[in-house]
C-alpha cells in the first residue's frame, strides 16, 4: 500500500495587540458611567417644550427630554417604568426641580422623535466610509435552542445597516429595515442620508463586501471617492463603458492579475472589518436583539443605540498596535 504523505497545516499564530493609552481608555471606560457625561446644561435648559402649541393638547416635554430619558433607559438597560422612576430620583439626588415625564407618555414620544446620531461635527479630513448590516432579533426562540432542536415558533428579524468612519469607528450613518431589503438598496439610503448632512464628512473611499457590488448602489458613491468592493467571482466587464462602472471593471482587471487577495492588500480594502467591530460593540453593549415591537419604535431604539456608541468614541478609544512575534 502506498502511503500518501499528507500536508498538516499548522495553526496559525494569534496575533497579539497591546493598548498604547491603557490609562486613557481605562478612565473613559468609567466615564461612560457618569451621570454627568449623560445629562449636561443644555438638557437641563431645554428639558420643557417652549414652542408654539398646536390646538388639541399641551405638550410639556421637550425631544430633548425624550432621547435623555431614552438614552438612559438603553444604556442602563432599564424599562420604561423603570426609566420614569430613574430620572425621578436622578432628579432628587441633584436638586433639579423639573417634573418627569410618565413611562406611557415616553413610550408614546418615542414613536415620533427624530434622533440625530451625530456627536461631532464632520468638521475632519476626507474619511474611509466602511458599510456593512447585521440581524437584530424582535422576537422569537433562542439561538441555542434553535440550534440545538430547530425552530418551532414564527422568529422576526431586522437588518442593522451601518455607515462608520473606518479610523475612529463614528457611526455616521444608521439605517433599520426588513429582511427583504438587501444590502445595496439600504447603502443607497446611507449614502443619500450622508449626501444630504448639513455638514457631510467627504468620502475618500467607501469599503464593503460583494453584497454592495451592483450597479445601483457604485452609482450613488460620490465622484472621486475609491469604492473598496470586490467583485463576484464571475464578474464580467461592462460592454457599454458605464461610467458608473469603471472602477469596477478597474477591480475586476487587477484582480485577474494579482488575485484577489492581492487585490485586497494593495487597495487597502481590510479596513471594512472595521465595520465588523462596530456590529460586535453595538451587539456586546446593547445585545442582538431588540425591545421595541414597532417599527417607528425600532427606528428610533437603534439610533438612539447609535448614539450612545458615537459618545463613547467621544469620551475615548482604545488605541492598539500588535506586538511583534
Amino acid at each position: 500500500m502506498v502511503q500518501v504523505n499528507q500536508k498538516i497545516e499548522q495553526p496559525k499564530e494569534k496575533e497579539v495587540y497591546k493598548l498604547r493609552n491603557w490609562s486613557e481608555y481605562n478612565a473613559s471606560l468609567k466615564n461612560r458611567g457618569k451621570l454627568t457625561i449623560w445629562l449636561s446644561d443644555d438638557v437641563k435648559s431645554a428639558w420643557l417644550y417652549n414652542g408654539t402649541q398646536k390646538p388639541g393638547g399641551e405638550v410639556i416635554y421637550s425631544d430633548v427630554s425624550i432621547e435623555f430619558c431614552l438614552t438612559m433607559k438603553h444604556l442602563y438597560g432599564l424599562g420604561y417604568r423603570q426609566t420614569e422612576g430613574f430620572v425621578e430620583d436622578l432628579f432628587d439626588l441633584l436638586g433639579i426641580d423639573l417634573p418627569v415625564l410618565s413611562y406611557s407618555q415616553l413610550q408614546r414620544r418615542s414613536a415620533s422623535i427624530k434622533v440625530d446620531i451625530g456627536v461631532r461635527k464632520h468638521n475632519k479630513e476626507a474619511i474611509d466610509l466602511v458599510l456593512d448590516s447585521t440581524g437584530l432579533k424582535v422576537y422569537g426562540e433562542g439561538e441555542w435552542k434553535v440550534r440545538k432542536h430547530g425552530w418551532q415558533k414564527r422568529r422576526t428579524w431586522r437588518k442593522l445597516h451601518m455607515g462608520s468612519d473606518g479610523a475612529d469607528l463614528e457611526i455616521i450613518s444608521v439605517v433599520l429595515t426588513g429582511n427583504e431589503v438587501d444590502d445595496a438598496q439600504a447603502g443607497i439610503t446611507i449614502m443619500e442620508e450622508i449626501a444630504d448632512m448639513e455638514d457631510a464628512p467627504v468620502l475618500d473611499s467607501a469599503a464593503a463586501d460583494g453584497a454592495y457590488d451592483k450597479k445601483k448602489f457604485r452609482a450613488k458613491v460620490p465622484k472621486g471617492t475609491r469604492q473598496l468592493i470586490p467583485t463576484l467571482k464571475n464578474a464580467v466587464r461592462s460592454k457599454t463603458k458605464d461610467p458608473d462602472l469603471i472602477q469596477r471593471d478597474e477591480a475586476i482587471d487587477k484582480i485577474e492579475q494579482v488575485g484577489r487577495r492581492e487585490w485586497k492588500e494593495q487597495t487597502g480594502y481590510h479596513i471594512r472589518s472595521k465595520s465588523e467591530v462596530n456590529m460586535y460593540r453595538y451587539k456586546k453593549i446593547f445585545g442582538g436583539g431588540m425591545s421595541a415591537r414597532k417599527s417607528a419604535y425600532e427606528e428610533t431604539e437603534v439610533r438612539i443605540k447609535c448614539k450612545i456608541l458615537n459618545q463613547f468614541v467621544e469620551i475615548g478609544m482604545p488605541e492598539s498596535y500588535k506586538v511583534a512575534s
